[in-house]
């Protein structure tokens, strides 16, 4: 089933659809962990092929605790993706950090509670690393890649992860703020960690929609405000998304990326002890450590 592709886009609020992909089909995806978030559509961009998932379903049915985050990564595995952009909104915890700006961060702090973070489990243990979560190379391509735009990128900094659907009070906000916190958002996590357990190099375009609430001269953050930034945002997405399916291949600067082998040495189930039905199910993700 695995077909080669430039990269994944895993689109959130703002960006359901992708109008920049040609020759599109749409293709439904079954996986062990049920269905994902939406029908993959398959397109071409710059004469490459390129696949695309609606994070919270099609309409936007799917709160982001709701989201089968794990059918979603496993779906790209199992087609054959093996770069993903993740494109989601996010809350600026920092001044320097502006509404309609656009940050890659490098960092992640998961402060969820009801999601599932891993893959693996009944009877096949994984101490996946997680010390650097997203891809530094792939990091890389994406801030060249909107470095042909309009946009004011800002490299680095740490996304918290809340479980959401509210926002966040001020006291919150402003506890994340002081504990380092760059932005905030309700969908990098345990999306960016099951990339990795999927050895799936994994980057994020995170679009600044507000100041959340701490900002004491601005409004706190409402879905109009969201909505009316991504927006303007959109286009920019789509025009960066383009330029990195032109530059995908073109050889950068830096230290090659582990992404693809995440899961070396961090099984530590004894083979010999993997069922066969466990062997099956997680084919896409261990084969070529069980061999």
């Amino acid at each position: 089933m695995a077909e080669e592709f430039a990269f994944g886009v895993i689109g959130g609020s703002g960006l359901y659809a992708f109008d920049g992909l040609q020759n599109t089909r749409r293709i439904e995806v079954e996986t062990p962990y049920g269905q994902p978030s939406s029908p993959i559509v398959i397109g071409e961009m710059a004469g490459k092929q390129v696949a695309f998932l609606a994070r919270h379903g099609l309409g936007h049915t799917l709160s982001p605790s709701e989201v089968n985050y794990r059918a979603n990564i496993y779906a790209m595995k199992q087609l054959g993706v093996t770069r993903l952009i993740s494109v989601s909104a996010c809350g600026s915890l920092r001044e320097d950090y502006a509404p309609g700006e656009i940050v890659i961060p490098d960092q992640v702090f998961d402060f969820t509670h009801k999601r599932e973070r891993s893959f693996f489990s009944g009877g096949l243990v994984v101490h996946v690393s997680a010390a650097e979560p997203f891809c530094a190379k792939l990091n890389r391509r994406l801030q060249s890649a909107l470095a042909l735009t309009e946009a004011k990128v800002h490299m680095g900094g740490t996304y918290i992860t809340i479980e959401g659907p509210r926002f966040s009070t001020k006291g919150e906000s402003n506890t994340y703020r002081g504990w380092g916190m760059s932005i905030i958002g309700m969908t990098s996590s345990p999306e960016v960690f099951l990339a990795r357990e999927a050895e799936i190099c994994y980057a994020t375009m995170a679009h600044v929609t507000d100041y959340d609430c701490w900002h004491v001269s601005k409004e706190p953050v409402t879905v109009e405000m969201v909505i009316q930034t991504l927006m303007k945002n959109t286009v920019i997405a789509q025009q960066a998304l383009a330029h990195l399916a032109e530059s995908i291949d073109e050889p950068i600067e830096g230290s090659d990326c582990a992404c693809e082998n995440g899961l070396k040495d961090a099984i530590i189930t004894d083979p010999k002890a993997v069922s066969p039905e466990l062997r099956e199910r997680y084919r896409f993700l261990i084969q070529k450590y069980l061999e």
